[in-house]
């Protein structure tokens, strides 16, 4: 069976090795950053590019779902403002290979929760709490080579990122990817709900006050609509390939 064509950049390319990005090959950490919307793809084309470079991934939107998640834990007023801010300040990240620790533990699906979900969108909009976050993730990436994602990557949190890329698709799409990933769980929402919670979400990302979603002005931005995961990588690996020749 013929797999399905690559987007038109990738179909071009020459065939190329690209080098290990150890921290023995680079004079200082190589930092590539993926933006966009929720049901892009972000996050498995970061951890596969990730993968296929051989640096660490950082999944920034885990570290808004590990407030979330402990906020509901604790109970209580879970959206107060203060709270909220405590617990950022009380949990320490720190990569394992692949793995975001949260104080030494691994939190998995725990994260993924519808609830986890509706609340990590408005505990990222707190700058307080973002301030705490985005000093993490830079101290994470003084220490080492990494493709990271989230909504603020590119423009706020490293601006000087040696390679910036915003993903984006139409909104159908989007809602139908995470109308998947949830499906199967009991309680999933039905793909009207998740379509309206995505929009008011697109809708507080893109206005909130502190670091609204939007693509860095140096970033290539990729519409994932009609291509699948791993030709996005393809694509993204080619970009970083051509930079990494440069250097």
């Amino acid at each position: 069976m013929e797999s399905s064509p690559l987007p038109p950049a990738c179909r071009e390319r020459e065939e190329a090795y690209v080098p290990n990005c150890s921290e023995d090959s680079l004079s200082k950490p190589l930092i590539i950053t993926i933006d966009g919307p929720a049901g892009t793809g972000k996050s498995t084309v970061a951890r596969q590019l990730a993968e296929r470079l051989g640096i660490g991934f950082l999944d920034t939107g885990a570290m808004y779902r590990a407030v979330a998640w402990q906020a509901e834990k604790g109970g209580g007023e879970i959206e107060e403002s203060p709270r909220l801010v405590e617990i950022a300040r009380s949990l320490e990240f720190h990569l394992q290979g692949q793995l975001l620790l949260v104080n030494g533990v691994e939190p998995g699906l725990q994260l993924r929760t519808p609830a986890v979900t509706r609340l990590s969108s408005r505990v990222a909009a707190l700058p307080e709490v973002r301030e705490v976050l985005v000093e993490q993730q830079r101290r994470i990436a003084s220490r080492q080579s990494l493709v990271t994602e989230g909504r603020d990557q590119g423009t706020i949190v490293f601006p000087q990122a040696t390679c910036k890329f915003y993903l984006t698709a139409a909104p159908e799409i989007r809602a139908m990817r995470r109308y998947r990933d949830f499906s199967n769980k009991p309680g999933a929402p039905t793909f009207e709900q998740i379509l309206h919670e995505q929009q008011e979400r697109d809708e507080r990302d893109r206005t909130r006050a502190a670091a609204p979603l939007r693509a860095a002005d140096d970033a290539i931005c990729v519409d994932t609509s009609s291509y699948s995961r791993e030709q996005v990588v393809d694509l993204l690996h080619q970009h970083v390939a051509k930079i990494l020749k440069s250097r």
